[in-house]
């Protein structure tokens, strides 16, 4: 959470075992699911597209399982968009499984279409689904 929140991109897939299963089951353009740690550096690396966020994790409650190597951790990003001063709120909830010290897989539950909003891409995410035919009809 942190480590995106403070744009720490190169960092972020170090934390990923080298074969893992993330997967966003929220986006409307249902992604596939990203396999390995090639596959989140580019998922991570920065295109330069789009407004500048400040955000930050806040309400972080972490919640055991009775599995041990999983946790959920529901939290939210909150900030501004640089250019327009625009605050905005983004909730998320992981699902981890964490072996050895490295995430394994990852269910990353976000309101996508919030992100989209803040990143000055609804439209094209509206384009996008109804191109795609994917999400409801």
């Amino acid at each position: 959470m942190n480590g995106v929140a403070e744009g720490r991109w190169k960092e972020l897939p170090d934390l990923y075992a080298e074969q893992t299963h993330v997967v966003h089951p929220f986006d409307p353009l249902r992604a596939a699911a990203l396999r390995t740690r090639d596959e989140l550096r580019e998922h991570f690396r920065p295109t330069g597209a789009g407004p500048r966020l400040h955000r930050r994790a806040t309400n972080i409650t972490i919640h055991e399982t009775a599995d041990p190597e999983v946790i959920i951790a529901e939290f939210e990003y909150q900030g501004t968009v640089v250019e327009t001063g625009e605050p905005f709120a983004l909730p998320g909830i992981f699902v981890l499984r964490v072996r050895d010290g490295e995430i394994i897989s990852s269910r990353d539950y976000f309101d996508h279409v919030t992100a989209a909003r803040v990143r000055g891409q609804f439209d094209a995410l509206v384009a996008a689904v109804r191109e795609s035919g994917a999400g409801p009809r």
